[in-house]
């Protein structure tokens, strides 16, 4: 069996799969999953630790056939090109790049401990978010500062949800009957963090995060790209420290920060229709930006073959795919809009007239975290 551990800033998502030996790209049911909040009232967890001891806990024997654990790592630098077993030398690079997501890896690597010490000697694999990017060209990577950044300093751009990016558009290829090295798609992760993929010939050629999972599209409480003019305007006034500014861009911007109430679109969406003029804004603002870069990243596809919507505002918002949908007549997309009211997992909402398809995929990062790590295990063996 394969236990994978998906710890986020917000919640630790468990699961637990047969026999991740297959090459089906529609993914494979878990044979149990778990889902813990953290740390927002006294019944939840109060750390990731907490969260995998309940969840190992709640497995009973199960827990003793576990053969391998897989876990997201939400960056992995220039040091990881590919999952990785994990040994001592691999949690000191996640710990030391954690300056680069200080809210995610320091959370993924409680995970790793917390398997340590309720699951000794089990192997362990490390999956990053980064991992899929590494196929973008260094026009799109290498910020336009001194080359200096990029070449001492690794400043650079990394994207991230590339677990499910990467699944996605395996997923989205077979839906439309190509294979992925011949399928060329926009990829919209939107949850409570938001990215855009680019995905040429099955590869990732740009995202629109970068150095870290904060630049890029409007998300939950994420500010996504602003003028970094702000930034230095705000530190020369004295208004804000450093660490101040970061919680602020990281915690209490995006959607609740302009809403003044929520992170949660179906709260933004239901106030909107309920007179709210701030949610509406919010609204606005975040599909404004999405319609942005998709089409940004529409222009560095010669041809598009898919817009593909994945993840839980992604999968679940009709009102968004709709506005995503309604600029892009421009490059041929246009959305059937009872498909898009009715739609389910893994689904065409397209119009039978569009040039352009529109999918809905369910995320499944476990399921791949799953396949890496049999793919790792199994690379070991033959080694």
């Amino acid at each position: 069996m394969i236990y994978v551990v998906n710890a986020g800033s917000s919640s630790v998502k468990s699961a637990l799969f047969l026999n991740a030996n297959t090459p089906a790209l529609e993914a494979q049911e878990p044979i149990w999953h778990k889902q813990i909040s953290l740390g927002k009232s006294s019944a939840e967890a109060a750390s990731v630790g907490k969260a995998v001891e309940q969840s190992i806990a709640e497995l009973g024997q199960r827990a003793s056939k576990i053969k391998t654990v897989g876990h997201r790592i939400v960056h992995g630098g220039t040091i990881y090109a590919d999952s990785v077993p994990i040994n001592e030398n691999v949690k000191e690079n996640i710990r030391r790049l954690q300056e680069f997501a200080p809210l995610h890896n320091k959370l993924n690597l409680e995970g790793i401990e917390a398997i340590e010490r309720l699951l000794p000697g089990v192997p362990q694999v490390a999956v990053f978010d980064t991992t899929f990017h590494k196929t973008i060209p260094p026009a799109a990577l290498i910020y336009p500062g001194p080359y200096e950044w990029f070449s001492e300093h690794k400043i650079q751009r990394y994207g991230f949800h590339g677990i499910n990016h990467q699944y996605s558009s395996q997923r989205a290829a077979s839906m439309l009957n190509k294979r992925v090295d011949e399928t060329n798609l926009i990829v919209c992760h939107l949850g409570s963090g938001c990215s855009v993929t680019a995905i040429k010939n099955g590869h990732s050629i740009d995202n629109s995060m970068g150095f870290t999972p904060l630049e890029g599209l409007m998300m939950g409480t994420r500010s996504g790209s602003i003028d970094p003019g702000i930034i230095l305007h705000l530190l020369k006034k004295g208004d804000y420290t450093a660490s101040q500014l970061d919680q602020v861009l990281n915690t209490k911007s995006g959607l609740l920060g302009i809403s003044g109430m929520s992170n949660d679109m179906r709260e933004i969406v239901w106030q909107m229709h309920s007179g709210n003029e701030r949610a509406q804004l919010a609204f606005d603002m975040f599909t404004y930006r999405l319609q942005s870069s998709i089409g940004a990243m529409a222009a560095h596809l010669q041809r598009l073959d898919a817009i593909v919507f994945t993840a839980g505002i992604g999968e679940h918002s009709p009102l968004v795919r709709h506005r995503a949908c309604e600029a892009l007549s421009l490059v041929g997309c246009r959305i059937d809009e009872q498909k898009n009211q009715e739609s389910k997992s893994d689904c065409d909402i397209s119009d039978d007239n569009s040039n352009v398809r529109v999918l809905v995929v369910a995320a499944r990062e476990e399921w791949q975290i799953a396949k890496e790590c049999w793919r790792v295990s199994a690379a070991l063996v033959e080694s």
